[in-house]
């Protein structure tokens, strides 16, 4: 999972609910900043097991660039609200429509222009991706951020099966103790020298609140969904808008090589952050905000590249 460095929203912006045609969505919202000119509004998707949180380190930096950053806790994900037992509830193409209502509802907010730039982390990517084949009116750029063409890792398949098994017998509190006895002390401790083991306690709790907040039924389903989802690049190649695809140099739920491969068949723009892993937005929150913005800075409709 991401892991946010703070669950509290950076200065500028703020927790609000996103209300849409299809319910209430929480999210955390990021004007652009002020004396900049703004240039337009991205919405921004996050993983399996993720949350909202997990663009924190990234808002800044963005509404510094003049845009406005909206980041979204999908259907029973966190803090937005959804069915415990109704898998259906998230099936992928429910999931999609949820984001193209969350596009429409941005106009409330008084988002300075739409179609809006859609980005998706991991699991979030492949919503994203369904959101814009059924319909990619609403969107100016799609991102896909660690986020591969088809199914997970076979041994990101295996750790998903195992939760699976878990969720059948155990809460979810009972759940969240045995993943922290199984990680690595490091993936454990999420304190620091200077942080020190209070705050490092602290964050740990954020973690495990934003665990509970989940529904088992959307852990189920869009776990589900990472191991089995078919390739659909061609039909998003198809789409005419810019694609850009993001990851770390290193990743074990979508090989490296997989995704530069696949931002050529989508004759994506292609951003490898070095040093950062699965989370690019957390791992290198700089230079990954920084390479959004810049992709943003071309993906108009009068830039070739939106001819893709």
């Amino acid at each position: 999972m991401s892991r946010p460095p703070t669950f509290t929203p950076p200065p500028g912006a703020h927790a609000i609910t996103l209300r849409t045609s299809r319910g209430d969505f929480a999210a955390v919202d990021a004007p652009a900043a002020a004396g900049t000119s703004p240039k337009g509004t991205a919405l921004l998707l996050p993983g399996f097991t993720g949350s909202k949180e997990d663009f924190n380190p990234l808002h800044e930096t963005l509404t510094a660039r003049g845009y406005h950053t909206v980041a979204v806790d999908g259907r029973g994900q966190y803090e937005s609200d959804g069915p415990e037992t109704d898998e259906s509830a998230y099936a992928q193409e429910e999931l999609a429509r949820d984001v193209l209502a969350q596009a429409a509802a941005l106009a409330a907010l008084g988002a300075p222009d739409t179609p809006v730039h859609l980005v998706g982390h991991s699991l979030g990517g492949q919503i994203a991706r369904a959101a814009v084949l059924l319909d990619h009116s609403p969107f100016r750029s799609l991102t896909l951020m660690a986020s591969g063409p088809a199914q997970i890792s076979v041994s990101q398949q295996q750790r998903v099966k195992l939760l699976q098994d878990a969720l059948a017998v155990m809460t979810m509190a009972e759940v969240w103790e045995a993943i922290q006895a199984m990680e690595p002390p490091e993936e454990t401790e999420t304190g620091d020298v200077e942080g020190g083991l209070d705050e490092g306690l602290a964050d740990q709790e954020d973690l495990r609140r934003r665990w509970l907040g989940n529904k088992p039924a959307q852990l189920l389903a869009t776990g589900r969904q990472l191991c089995v989802e078919p390739d659909r690049v061609a039909e998003l190649a198809a789409v005419p808008i810019p694609f850009h695809v993001l990851s770390g140099s290193r990743d074990d739920t979508w090989p490296v090589t997989l995704l530069d491969d696949m931002a050529l068949r989508l004759r994506a723009r292609r951003t490898v952050i070095q040093g950062a892993e699965h989370s690019p937005n957390t791992d290198k929150p700089l230079e990954t905000a920084q390479a959004f913005a810049d992709f943003w800075d071309q993906a108009d409709p009068t830039s070739p590249q939106h001819q893709n």
